[in-house]
């Protein structure tokens, strides 16, 4: 999947994710979560259709900004593994 440079953003370009009322408190682990989810649901569609993934890199960007690289590496780790507990 993604290493953990490409996890990390252009020096001096990091960037808070626009506000979401589906997550209005200052725990943001629901939103990374969902983002991340929302990422790979919305690859396998464009993929399955044949179209341009660039509509998924909004949610790529915000869980990237919220999800701390240990979660993700642990998370794209399951899928491969084929263990990963959400719906993609």
């Amino acid at each position: 999947m993604l290493n953990v440079e490409n996890q990390k953003p252009p020096k001096g370009k990091w960037t808070t994710p626009p506000f979401d009322p589906r997550f209005p408190n200052q725990n943001q682990t629901r939103n990374c979560y969902q983002n991340f989810l929302d990422y790979h649901r919305c690859m396998k569609a464009m993929n399955r259709r044949g179209k341009s993934t660039q509509p998924c890199e909004y949610y790529f960007r915000v869980y990237r900004s919220l999800c701390p690289i240990s979660w993700v590496q642990r998370w794209n780790q399951q899928i491969q593994d084929g263990t990963f507990a959400g719906k993609i």
